[in-house]
């Protein structure tokens, strides 16, 4: 057995699956086995592995052992002459595996070998190549000084940025998404340590193997494209906890012969710790700060405003402290519990649900604190001001600076498929049917200039993957999906020529299921339609709707109304706007809305809503074989900021002809 290839897996089935084909091919001539251990998958791996890689040899765990113990399971069975560690969540090109031998090969010092690894947008995955975790490198690493200074040899040891990528060397750590060793290296340093759950294991075992006499090198003319942390995602642990924790542990066991040392090396990492979770919740901080300073002005004017209108001279001074501190502390721990803050998106109307409780837990207390209560009236104009303030301020959010409400699932796809071939032109058709997402397939990409400028099936071929960057640059291509047509040594030159256009490059399955990518995994047959839910149909989504209706509607209609229906009356050309508002008493009546639908007929079995006067239909400039596309997609995600948004786009497009 020349080849034994150990892959945990947690619950990526379809990057899996993914991998395995192009295992199959990057493999092909060598005698190899491929060992899966997976750690208590719940979305039908271990079927899919019995079902469609009958080969394979399946240990499928009853719970979720961890990465390290795992491997450990996989390396005790394994019978190759070399051993490759890959993760699942990973592509190979064709070459990978016999340029990985013959490096091994050319010389016996080597103990762990890497190759180059692609993120999925083409950029180079920065833990392919590391130093180990010393005190200079880590206060450079916490500092970002590495960040700073990128490609300055002193400042940038961590992630070896001052290197050539393009250029293989001697490394301390590589990345335990792809290990690849001798038997002889394995049988005397052993396996992964299982007292790290998941990170820092891969780490650990660098520096055994270093120690042990053998050199760790990073190898750059093969590489790879890893979609990391595809398993955290699916898992309900706390990733940051977890990875920081293994860090600790490594310090403890490799770097604590000097107290000054492991105290340094220790504080570096919780210091780089608490930077984590305040990234994760930036916006948390920034929403709560902002509702406090708000809350403490409004304080200060209702204030102003009540001492300039009574008797009353106003807080204390001796109170100051405590009447501008507790109160705003009280309001936004009630925002912070209430869950105002959730998932970084804020909510007017449950921000009025929290100004309601702040303001009945204010006025209960001033019953016990009676020093405290100075007037019942600021306090009303308080919550007054709050009312709008803290209002306006979300709005101004949501509306202006897209802050504060989900909206990429919303986003157009622009899509270039890869292939003209009888495979290509199916995933072209598919996303055109595919109703859960706004996908426009812009055209193909074909393998060479022959096909350029033809049209087939009607999809135009926009270029061949000679000029494939030129394509998606003045196209503004956001994702490009491979088919099968290409192979996977080409799609990754593809990927890393592409690096830092902001493009998503996905792969098709092989049953044309489903389309793997940096983010998620897309189904392409989508549910019926009837299964579906939509917010549209949402009894309180409704209530909003129409009393923004009603709202609107009656100012038109008491205000420029009756010009626009007298102009109507002298000149029959109309114009969009006039259209629009010539239909405004329909919304009055319910018949219609102002943003909704498009109307098609015999779609009556469906309710997307009121049919609307504009929607995304009119923004788009759809064609009818989009229409129940994008009726389907507005009826899913419907909101009054939505709505807000698709009239605004609606005006400026009107103005702007």
């Amino acid at each position: 057995m020349i080849l034994s290839v150990i892959i945990v897996n947690y619950n990526v089935k379809e990057y899996l699956q993914n991998l395995l084909y192009s295992l199959e091919k990057s493999a092909a001539g060598i005698q190899y086995e491929v060992i899966i251990v997976d750690n208590a998958s719940d979305d039908g791996s271990v079927e899919l592995i019995k079902e469609k890689f009958s080969s394979v040899k399946l240990i499928a765990n009853e719970k979720n052992l961890g990465f390290g113990k795992a491997n450990n399971i996989g390396l005790a069975l394994s019978k190759g002459e070399f051993i490759l560690l890959i993760n699942p969540d990973t592509i190979i090109q064709e070459d990978t595996l016999t340029k990985m031998f013959s490096f091994l090969e050319s010389n016996n010092q080597i103990g762990l070998a890497g190759c180059k690894i692609l993120n999925p947008d083409g950029t180079l995955q920065l833990a392919c190549r590391r130093s180990f975790p010393g005190p200079w490198t880590s206060f450079c690493k916490v500092t970002g000084l590495s960040n700073l200074f990128p490609n300055n040899r002193f400042f940038a040891r961590y992630n070896l940025t001052y290197l050539d990528e393009n250029k293989s060397y001697e490394v301390d750590a590589i990345s335990g998404s792809f290990m690849m060793m001798r038997r002889e290296v394995y049988e005397k340093v052993g396996g992964f340590d299982e007292q790290f759950f998941m990170y820092g294991e891969d780490l650990d075992l660098c520096f055994r193997v270093q120690k042990a006499g053998f050199k760790n090198f990073y190898v750059h003319n093969t590489q790879i494209i890893h979609y990391k942390g595809e398993s955290t995602r699916r898992s309900n642990l706390d990733e940051t906890n977890v990875f920081y924790n293994a860090m600790h542990l490594f310090v403890k066991k490799h770097l604590s012969s000097s107290i000054i040392v492991e105290l340094i090396l220790r504080s570096a990492i919780n210091f780089r710790k608490i930077l984590a979770f305040a990234a994760r919740k930036k916006n948390t901080f920034i929403f709560l700060a902002l509702d406090v300073l708000l809350f403490d002005l409004s304080l200060f004017i209702s204030e102003k405003i009540y001492s300039s209108i009574s008797d009353w001279k106003g807080f204390p001074e001796r109170d100051l402290l405590t009447v501008f501190t507790l109160p705003a502390a009280l309001y936004g721990l009630i925002a912070l519990l209430s869950g105002d803050y959730k998932r970084d998106r804020l909510s007017v109307l449950k921000n009025l649900g929290v100004l309601a409780a702040s303001f009945i837990l204010l006025t209960s207390l001033t019953f016990f604190f009676k020093q405290f209560a100075y007037s019942r009236a600021v306090v009303i104009i308080l919550f007054i001001i709050l009312f709008f303030m803290l209002s306006v301020w979300r709005i101004i959010a949501k509306l202006v600076f897209k802050i504060g409400w989900e909206k990429d699932h919303l986003k157009e796809k622009r899509t270039l498929i890869v292939g003209t071939n009888e495979l290509s032109l199916k995933i072209a058709s598919k996303l055109k049917k595919k109703y859960t997402d706004f996908h426009t397939v812009t055209g193909l990409i074909s393998a060479s200039n022959k096909e350029i400028g033809k049209t087939v099936q009607g999809f135009e071929v926009l270029g061949s993957i000679q000029n494939i960057k030129k394509i998606i640059f003045s196209n503004k291509i956001n994702e490009v999906i491979f088919s099968s047509e290409l192979s996977y040594y080409e799609m990754m030159v593809i990927v890393s020529d592409c690096q830092n256009l902001s493009v998503d490059f996905k792969i098709i399955g092989d049953d044309l299921d489903f389309i793997v990518g940096k983010t998620k995994v897309s189904l392409l047959d989508d549910l019926p339609l009837i299964e579906l839910t939509y917010s549209i149909t949402n009894p309180v989504q409704r209530f909003m709707k129409r009393a923004f209706d009603i709202c609107i509607s009656t100012a038109v209609l008491f205000s420029f109304y009756p010009l626009i229906y007298f102009i109507s009356k002298l000149n029959a050309k109309q114009s969009d706007f006039r259209k629009i508002i010539l239909q405004v008493p329909s919304v009055f009546k319910g018949t219609k809305s102002f943003v909704g639908p498009a109307f098609i007929e015999n779609e009556s079995e469906l309710y997307f809503g009121k049919p609307g006067l504009t929607g995304f239909w009119f923004n788009e400039d759809a064609k009818k074989d989009d229409m129940k596309k994008l009726n389907i997609l507005y009826a899913k995600n419907q909101n009054i900021w939505l709505d807000l948004e698709i009239l605004g786009k609606t005006i400026t497009k009107i103005w702007s002809k």
